[in-house]
């Protein structure tokens, strides 16, 4: 590729970064690398009435957090705005714009009666052939005007290639006579992007399909100010399961990267998952590394069909795609311990169970546990949740109800015979996995009943949980104290 490639996210800061825009900025961040590139990013704040500055934030932290690194920028639209509103007195000057004084009453009163006789309104040009004079004129009452974009006359029409919708022809004549300037002189977007890609020199429009439509106004203002096209590429959208589109305002913070960060998904893991939607790959391969997704990305493979994110907003739960979840718990098993300890770390200290020591003389046993117990996670948040009897002290825990009544309520005597066996383990000199078991299945024999009975009874209240890692590992990680101390506790089983 002989020219340098240069691409933008351009998001508008009027809400949080939701997983559709940063889908579009991993896309451009992607094909950026591939192609040593450059990508720029640009914050378009000039809906100032809803663009606040945590808003931009909440945008920032949200790329730095997926590992989305930009070579230009942040630059701000509203700092542009002088060479917005000087690239439409061009065209007015060179005849491809002209001003219109047609009042909202009028517009509205046509717009009725196009509604009226069933017909699409369309500007009806009625202010386009208005003489310098008259012109000259209106301006001098005080009439307010709009700025519009001439639309080429006749049977043309404006015809480019995308590289995933393939060739789109629109008509000249379906086309009205746009607005670019608004009566308070406010650039529209339609003007301040092309404005702003040209230039920033966009060579690729990377950006989702919902742009489709807007894209052959963009093409006359290319043109009309003599600018070079940049290359469009437009992607398919990601809708819900009943097929609407994934937004801020139906789906609320289910859609948002916070949310996804904040219920424990690590970066890449989400970083991978939106790539693959709307992608595909000839290997039909789902995990990739960094490396492997910078060798395998193709534009070529995006898709017009659309792809859908199971995010179901009406369940009280934390729903979300299970196959981003499945793709989580992959990287949560098998990525370095080195990489996960400090994302473990960061959940262990919000919720309090952070101790210093994990990171000096215990962190051979902190990443040994977090090796040990992962294999199950889905989220980085398990690691506080099933995680807890782990790295707290706590005697008494919580007893999840279906290893309540599978483990203990079958089995009283458990409340008599467990304490028993924490007294054997406090004794017991050699504390090795081997030595636990024998000790278990030898005690197991004097109160007669089967080993599983003991083994389990033990699972359930020095875990409070009906499943997990093999018992032997978990006692000696537990450590003699802490399994001492919570088979003393064990509560009286009814």
């Amino acid at each position: 590729m002989s020219e340098e490639v240069r691409v933008r996210f351009a998001p508008s800061p009027t809400g949080y970064l939701h997983i559709g825009g940063a889908r579009t900025a991993i896309l451009n961040w992607l094909y950026a690398r591939q192609h040593k590139g450059k990508l720029i990013l640009r914050i378009e704040d000039t809906d100032t009435e809803r663009s606040t500055a945590d808003m931009i934030q909440g945008i920032l932290d949200g790329l730095e957090w997926l590992g989305i690194d930009f070579d230009e920028g942040p630059y701000y639209q509203s700092d542009f705005i002088k060479d917005h509103i000087a690239a439409a007195e061009r065209l007015l000057a060179s005849g491809h714009a002209y001003k219109c004084f047609c009042s909202k009453e009028e517009l509205e009163e046509k717009r009725e009666k196009a509604r009226a006789q069933k017909d699409d309104f369309r500007y009806d040009k009625s202010c386009r052939g208005l003489t310098p004079a008259q012109v000259a004129e209106r301006e001098a009452a005080g009439q307010p005007y709009v700025i519009r974009l001439k639309v080429p006359e006749g049977d043309g029409a404006v015809v480019f290639d995308d590289v995933v919708y393939g060739t789109i022809t629109k008509r000249y004549r379906d086309i009205e006579d746009f607005v670019i300037v608004r009566a308070n002189g406010q650039p529209l977007y339609l003007l301040s992007n092309v404005v702003d890609d040209a230039r920033d020199r966009i060579s690729h429009v990377i950006r989702g399909q919902d742009g489709l439509g807007n894209t052959p106004k963009q093409i006359l203002l290319y043109q009309a100010l003599g600018e070079k096209l940049p290359v469009f590429v437009h992607m398919s959208l990601t809708l819900d399961p009943q097929r609407a589109k994934i937004s801020k305002r139906s789906h609320g913070e289910l859609v948002a990267v916070h949310f996804y960060r904040e219920h424990g998904f690590l970066p890449w893991a989400l970083v991978n998952f939106l790539v693959l939607l709307g992608w595909s790959n000839p290997e039909s391969k789902e995990i990739f590394s960094y490396e492997e997704l910078l060798a395998a990305f193709s534009l070529a493979g995006m898709n017009r069909a659309n792809s859908v994110f199971n995010v179901n907003k009406d369940d009280p739960k934390f729903i979300t795609d299970p196959k981003a979840i499945n793709m989580n718990s992959h990287y949560l098993r098998t990525m370095p311990l080195a990489e996960l300890e400090p994302y473990v770390r960061a959940e262990l200290e919000k919720a309090g169970l952070w101790r210093d020591a994990y990171a000096d003389e215990r962190r051979e046993w902190f990443l040994r546990t977090v090796d040990l117990i992962r294999a199950r996670y889905h989220l980085l948040t398990d690691f506080v949740t099933l995680g807890r009897p782990y790295f707290a002290d706590d005697v008494v825990l919580e007893i999840e109800e279906k290893a309540r009544r599978k483990n203990l309520e079958k089995f009283p005597g458990l409340s008599e015979w467990l304490p028993r066996l924490g007294d054997r383990l406090e004794q017991t000199a050699d504390f090795s996995e081997a030595a636990i078991e024998d000790l278990m299945r030898v005690f197991a024999e004097e109160v007669e009943v089967k080993p599983g009975v003991i083994i389990n009874g033990v699972r359930t209240v020095i875990t409070g949980q009906l499943a997990g890692p093999g018992l032997f590992e978990i006692v000696t990680t537990l450590g003699r104290e802490r399994v001492v101390a919570r088979l003393r506790h064990t509560p009286q089983i009814a």
